[in-house]
This record gives structure tokens, sequence and C-alpha cells, in this order.
């Protein structure tokens, strides 16, 4: 038996790798909430497009703008999730950085700084992306502000 694969090195990388199991579970919480404001946008584009389609179109001009701004923060919420994705794979790499360092080769220690700052660096943009996606979304909200049109005027 490898006299480094002792039961206490085992344990001990074990405790290692805790703490960036705690970033992956937030990694997944918010790629499973970013899914679902991806989810709601495809649904509202969804549903305007059906509108234009239709042989009468009122307010088409209003309509294309609503498409343009919910392909925007699509394409937000998608770079969010890519960053996501590669900050939970870093993360990933740096537990299994950590446990072989702690059990078979010490040499795999010298990536977990790099591994995991990545890692941190990702889930920072992206967290900024979804802080620029929530407020694009609030744009479009009037909350009861609606300016009259001409045809409610007269």
């Amino acid at each position: 038996m490898n006299p480094i694969l002792t039961l206490d090195a085992v344990s001990h990388s074990i405790q290692l790798a805790v703490a960036p199991v705690f970033m992956l579970t937030a990694v997944a919480a918010l790629i499973g909430s970013l899914a679902t404001r991806l989810a709601r946008i495809i649904d509202r584009a969804r549903t305007l497009e059906e509108k234009l389609d239709e042989p009468v179109v009122k307010h088409e001009e209003h309509i294309r703008r609503e498409l343009a701004r919910l392909r925007k923060r699509a394409r937000i919420v998608n770079a969010s999730m890519t960053l996501l994705t590669l900050s939970g794979t870093l993360i990933g790499a740096t537990i299994l950085a950590l446990f072989l360092g702690e059990t078979v080769s010490a040499q795999s220690r010298t990536l977990v700084p790099w591994t995991f700052l990545a890692a941190v660096i990702g889930f920072v943009f992206a967290l900024l992306f979804f802080l620029f996606e929530t407020f694009l979304a609030g744009q479009s909200l009037n909350f009861g502000k609606r300016t009259p049109r001409k045809a409610d005027i007269t």
C-alpha cells in the first residue's frame, strides 16, 4: 500500500475540499435561478412573436423594441451561465487538485490557487452579468406610468 494514502491524508483532503464544495453549491443555485429567468424571457419572446404573426399587428414598433430588449437580456443570461459553468468546472478542478495533492501527488497542489482564483473571478463576473440583466428587466417596467397614446387622447 502506498504510504502517502493513509486514512489521515484522505480525511484531511476531504476537509480541504469542503470549502470549494460550498461555492459549487452557490454556483449551482445561481445557474438554476438564471435558467428560470431565461425560460421566462423565452416565453415572453414567443408570446410577442406570435403577436407579430397575427394578420393585424397592433403596436408593432413597441413589440419589436421589447423583443430586442429580451434578446439582449437572453444574451446576458447566457454569458452569465457560461461563466458559472466555467467557474463550476474550475471549482471541480480545485477539489480534484486538493484531493490529489493530499493523497497522491504533492505537485498538483500548485494548481489549487490558480483554479480556485479563476473560479472566483468567473463567479464574480457572472454575478455582475446577473445584476446587469436584472437592471435591464426592471427598465422594461413602467409601474403604471404609461404615457397616453395619440389614439387614447382623441
